[in-house]
């Protein structure tokens, strides 16, 4: 991949990275609920979400979900579910913000749970495997070895996303440190599932370009 080229893809992952969807939804909640440290393992399942979607198109998966309509159907589906669901836990969630410590309330979500949490959001999304199969080719160069050009869209990707998510995250987190009051911590756990469960929406509202 050319400089040129590269640096005009960099350019769109920034975009795509700090446009506001579900995974800076996830970023956030994460961070407000674990703080940063514990919280920012979500950012890394949604980098392994990000990576499956780009094996999905590599492997000419993601042209099938975007062709077929049941197989469209049932990846939005899976997703739409998936976001409520994270949605209703966050609404549910203690009032008290369970902070990065090492007390026993803070175990009860692991750090694996927040990387799978994370992968399960951007995995399931035909949103994203119908953006990279738009926007990715153009940036390929047909005539040279594809491998290594999706190795360093994957790349570029996953730095982007590993910056933006930080901020997204350490925004939340600096929330626990003025939020102390059950009341609010209770308004915000709402509003963070309402937010999930809109996204949940909006992706039950996204249809498969003909």
């Amino acid at each position: 991949m050319e400089l040129s080229i590269w640096l005009g893809f960099f350019a769109a992952s920034w975009a795509i990275s700090l446009s506001p969807g579900a995974g800076a939804i996830a970023a956030m909640s994460a961070g407000l609920s674990h703080g940063f440290r514990r919280g920012y393992f979500t950012t890394f399942g949604l980098i392994l979400g990000i990576l499956t979607q780009l094996v999905f198109v590599v492997a000419g998966l993601g042209a099938l979900i975007a062709t077929s309509a049941l197989g469209f159907a049932i990846v939005k589906w899976l997703g739409v579910a998936y976001l409520i669901y994270l949605g209703v836990q966050q609404w549910r969630a203690p009032a008290r913000p369970l902070v990065a410590t090492d007390t026993g309330e803070a175990r009860q979500v692991t750090r694996r749970q927040l990387v799978l949490r994370g992968w399960g959001i951007n995995a399931v999304n035909p949103k994203g495997t119908v953006f990279l199969l738009a926007v990715v080719p153009q940036f390929l160069d047909l005539g040279r070895s594809l491998l290594p050009q999706y190795a360093v869209i994957g790349a570029t990707l996953c730095f982007t996303d590993l910056v933006v998510m930080a901020g997204y995250t350490l925004l939340a987190a600096r929330l626990l440190s003025a939020l102390r009051e059950a009341s609010h911590m209770r308004t915000l756990n709402r509003v963070f599932g309402g937010l999930f469960v809109a996204a949940g929406l909006l992706l039950a509202g996204f249809k498969r370009s003909v």
